[in-house]
């Protein structure tokens, strides 16, 4: 028989199958007696007589897979619409790639000479034919909701707003709370002033125009225990066809009393016509969830689409954790943890699954923080098994010259934590590793003595500062340290053109300068290092961890050293960093004095002032700030403008002012700042460009105006530019009128404590952990469900189990860890690069 025939025989065979395929299974519910169709066409089949030899198993394997089809679920249905696929497919391949070999095939023919003669195929290895256009992509779980049933482009943009673009989107979309419908109450027992469940037969319903807008639509339910009259302004005109009378209803809603009549009604409720054939009830007669929603997206919508997601794909999910762990955690599996947490069992605890409590939610939220423990485990074993390109021979001798000339000495953290830094660099892979300490702490003079080792063994040094003015100042603090030594700091910002920035680039790309100082400018293609040999990222909470990887990558196997002057709780410090090792900074400079604070609102003012003219007098000086809104400061920057000559003009006639804006050239920065810090200005009414770095010791007060606009770690930031003197210093935070509950929070917290770690612990209490871990720190997957300052204890085992796990398989190359994988590959895909895992 010619190949041509086969193929119609497979065409009829595959024609139901696209039919129900289309669109994500779009048409499946509507498929009738595919068993008996399929059967048939296979017996069809087996009738003829040159039928391929390869066709038999494939023929039997096809007929199991429609046993009892119409008697299956939609998701059986669907993973065995997939199975005749890919048996289709196989079929196909049988034909297209060899002669027919069949049962009785006749004796094969020469080719001729010009063709070459064809082999037949006995196994099933070739590739199946490719999927036709509507047939869904081979990851059911990237498909685009807009081919989800009930969905179409209008709802997929609505959802696109949520960022629900695929199906795993939707899976990880948890609710925001639960309500219980499992009890329907009896219309005549209802509860005013209660959201209650009910169910009724529609009695009598009327539409009511308006003079102006849409009618007002009540209709009445009736049971054997009274009536409820229910209620919608602006009703739409198909609610009539809707709610025909005699239909059965069950809903929830508020209930409330007609002050007219008195009769109870409830206004706007959640209705569903129930109809003969409904069995499963998605909206009523259990625990409901809730999700969070955009404009234009109704509750019951989305709960519909989430109901057909979880039934079609939920049993399709792939089991990823090991059985042993789930075993040793009491943990349930990924499909029954996702498909109960979307649409709870009837017997959970409303209670547990507000609070995130239940096992399926325990499962997820370990599930969440294992693999991203995972992925930071993988990240530290590559750069700890990484070799140097080139080994440090040679002492700290600058480092120990510099450390002699300095006019104070090292606290006894600073030197401890010096200590851990040079035995790293002199370890045979390279360093990574967190310096975290308070404003003031002493941070940068370590770093740069670590730098030095760098040095001392012939490489370059660099420091990336998150703005231009702190890596001004960097660089101003370096030369004036390191003049005795000799050595060559450049600097490299955004801001320098031409001739000068092609004059510090040859600089840094022949080895003139040792010490090299700039902002993410240093991460430019243009940059071209000699012989980097060690990285310094200050305030690392303003880079994303593609910036530290790309500056890596322009070394030879360089060491990493991390600072950040904000304090981080524990728990969000081994998410931010868990790939690194920890170094605290826990002790202030002797004599330092804490910084009393205090908030005042706008109409006590003069007292801020008062304080000012008391320390300008006693020839101390002062910054009073301006908050921002959007980084260009187009909004604010007016502002700070203006009163920096009303402040002149009317409040500080007798004093010398400046004013320090972000939209200044480096150059007017620079004189400025040196203005200020050589006592030429006694006042500086700024932006927030002077957050972090500015170290001006005679500075004693700092006025920060509409305090409330600022976040904890900003405000402690800001507050520690005074005080790093012997003298008190001073800071008074100005309230705005319109102070919300969460602000007048924070400025408290200001008030009572000038400890960086107890703002921080207080930040993640107000805030939450998902605001602070932000867009800035790019580079994480993002948590769904677990939450940080809840879920400790889950964050810690997860972290344990992920890591003893990397020592136990460090390339998850152990066939049970298959899944794995996978999932920790797809879970940190395009955030940054891992370690090759094998």
């Amino acid at each position: 028989m010619a190949e041509t025939s086969f193929e119609r025989y497979l065409e009829q065979l595959g024609k139901p199958l696209q039919y129900a395929m289309r669109n994500n299974f779009a048409q499946l519910s509507k498929l009738r007696d595919f068993e008996p169709y399929v059967r048939y066409q296979i017996r069809t089949l087996e009738s003829l007589k040159m039928l391929p030899a390869e066709w038999l198993p494939l023929l039997q394997e096809l007929s199991q897979a429609v046993k009892s089809f119409d008697t299956l679920s939609l998701a059986q249905k669907q993973q065995r619409m997939r199975q005749v696929h890919d048996l289709i497919g196989h079929m196909r391949s049988v034909v297209t790639q060899a002669a027919p070999t069949g049962v009785a095939a006749p004796a094969a023919q020469p080719a001729p000479a010009s063709e070459p003669a064809q082999v037949p195929v006995k196994t099933r290895q070739a590739p199946p034919a490719a999927p036709a256009r509507s047939e869904p992509p081979s990851d059911p779980f990237q498909q685009s909701v807009q081919y989800l049933r009930g969905v179409g482009p209008k709802r997929a943009a609505l959802l696109a707003k949520l960022n629900l673009r695929t199906v795993n989107d939707l899976l990880w979309y948890l609710p925001a709370r639960y309500e219980d419908r499992r009890r329907l109450t009896p219309l005549g027992t209802l509860q005013v002033g209660q959201r209650q469940t009910f169910y009724g037969k529609v009695y009598t319903t009327q539409t009511v125009p308006q003079r102006r807008g849409k009618p007002i639509f009540t209709m009445t339910l009736e049971d054997d225990s009274g009536t409820l009259t229910c209620k919608w302004f602006k009703a739409q005109t198909y609610m009539q066809e809707r709610f025909a009378i005699g239909a059965r209803v069950v809903g929830s809603g508020m209930i409330t009393v007609n002050s007219y009549n008195a009769s109870r009604e409830a206004v706007h409720p959640d209705l569903e016509v129930l109809e003969e054939e409904d069995g499963d009830l998605i909206h009523f007669g259990r625990l409901v969830p809730i999700y969070p929603l955009t404009a234009g997206l109704h509750q019951k919508t989305l709960r519909t689409i989430m109901k057909s997601v979880i039934d079609a794909y939920a049993p399709q999910i792939e089991e990823t954790l090991p059985h042993e762990m789930r075993r040793d955690h009491a943990l349930p599996t990924l499909q029954e943890a996702v498909q109960q947490v979307h649409f709870p069992d009837a017997h959970l605890d409303l209670g547990q699954l507000h609070q995130h409590q239940t096992p399926f939610h325990q499962r997820l939220i370990f599930e969440e923080f294992f693999l991203l423990e995972l992925g930071l485990a993988l990240r530290q074993r590559a750069t700890q098994r990484e070799q140097r390109a080139a080994p440090y021979r040679q002492p700290n001798h600058l480092g120990e010259t510099l450390q002699s000339q300095l006019p104070f000495r090292l606290t006894t953290a600073q030197q401890r934590v010096l200590d851990e830094v040079l035995d790293d660099m002199q370890r045979p892979f390279p360093m990574n590793r967190l310096i975290q300490g308070d404003v003031g702490s002493g941070k940068t003079v370590v770093a740069l003595l670590a730098m030095l080792m760098a040095v001392s063994n012939g490489f370059q040094a660099a420091i990336m500062a998150p703005t231009e003015i702190l890596a001004e100042q960097h660089a101003a603090t370096l030369r004036t340290l390191l003049e005795p030594l000799e050595l060559d700091v450049a600097l490299i910002t955004g801001s320098l053109k031409g001739r000068i920035r092609r004059e510090q680039l040859e600089r840094v790309a022949c080895g003139q300068a040792k010490i090299v100082v700039g902002t993410h400018a240093l991460i430019y293609d243009e940059v071209q290092f000699h012989r980097l040999g060690m990285i310094v990222v200050d305030e690392q909470h303003r880079f994303g961890v593609l910036q530290r990887a790309t500056l890596r990558n322009k070394g030879l196997t360089p060491d990493v050293l991390v600072m950040t002057a904000t304090p981080i709780p524990r728990t969000l410090s081994m998410t931010l960093y868990g790939d690194l090792d920890l170094s605290v900074i826990d002790e202030l400079p002797p004599g330092r004095l804490p910084v009393q604070t205090k908030v005042l609102r706008a109409g006590r003012r003069d007292q801020a002032y008062r304080r000012i003219r008391r320390e300008v007098s006693r020839g101390q000086q002062v910054y009073i700030v301006y908050p921002l809104v959007e980084e260009s400061e187009s909004l604010d920057l007016g502002a700070a403008v203006e009163m920096a000559a009303q402040l002149q003009q009317e409040v500080f006639p007798d004093h010398r002012l400046g004013l320090l804006h972000g939209r200044l050239s480096s150059e007017d920065k620079d004189a400025i700042m040196r203005a200020f810090k050589q006592r030429e200005l006694d006042i500086l009414v700024c932006t927030t460009v002077i957050e972090v770095g500015v170290d001006i010791s005679n500075a004693t007060v700092m006025v920060i105006e509409n305090a409330e606009r600022f976040g904890l770690a900003q405000l402690h930031q800001l507050r520690g530019r005074v005080g790093r003197g012997a003298d008190q210093a001073y800071c008074l935070l100005i309230a705005g009128d319109k102070l919300s509950k969460e602000g007048r929070q924070r400025l408290l917290v200001m008030q009572e404590s000038s400890d960086g770690f107890y703002v921080a612990e207080q930040d993640l209490q107000i805030r939450g952990p998902g605001e602070l871990l932000g867009t800035k720190q790019a580079g994480l997957p993002e948590l769904h469900v677990g939450n940080l300052l809840h879920h400790g204890i889950w964050l810690e085992q997860a972290r344990r189990a992920a890591f003893a796990l990397i020592e136990a398989d460090p390339g998850l190359s152990q066939p049970g860890h298959q899944p794995l994988r996978y999932a920790v590959s797809t879970r940190w895909r395009d955030r940054f690069e891992l370690a090759a895992i094998g």
